[in-house]
């Protein structure tokens, strides 16, 4: 996944919910999920980065906010209107790493990594549940890359 970090500009501003004029997005993962729920005549409201939810990292054991990347309403099949929290990661990133023998700065990183991302996505589904939403990862497999 490269990084790479621009502001978006919907076609329909009026599903947007927060400061249209300060949509940002840190990858082009990113920006094709953004495309996708402008363009999407099912998603009645959308915003990114726009919900802080309280999370304890394992790194200090201290609080910090997690912003994930998307709140969509959209109406589903039935006409029932359903609200989901999206996090757009590359799927290595949704996996615990295996455990190695030789501790390589890579591996660290990755076991850190997944430490403090199960920590947010897991105080998410709980914040969902609060509210009767669902939580879900999306990764390359999702958007058809690779």
């Amino acid at each position: 996944m490269t990084s790479y970090k621009g502001k978006f500009n919907p076609s329909n501003p009026n599903k947007y919910k927060g400061n249209v004029d300060n949509i940002i997005w840190r990858s082009t993962w990113e920006l094709r999920v953004m495309k996708q729920l402008d363009e999407n005549p099912s998603v009645i409201e959308w915003s990114s980065e726009e919900v802080a939810i309280p999370y304890i990292s394992p790194e200090d054991g201290k609080y910090h906010r997690y912003f994930p990347d998307f709140i969509v309403k959209v109406k589903n099949k039935e006409g029932k209107i359903e609200t989901m929290m999206l996090e757009v990661k590359p799927y290595h990133q949704t996996q615990e790493p295996k455990v190695q023998k030789k501790k390589t700065k890579k591996y660290i990183n990755e076991v850190v990594t997944w430490g403090k991302n199960s920590q947010k996505w897991k105080a998410a589904k709980e914040y969902c549940e609060d509210r009767g939403w669902s939580f879900k990862l999306i990764t390359e497999k999702e958007l058809g890359i690779r």
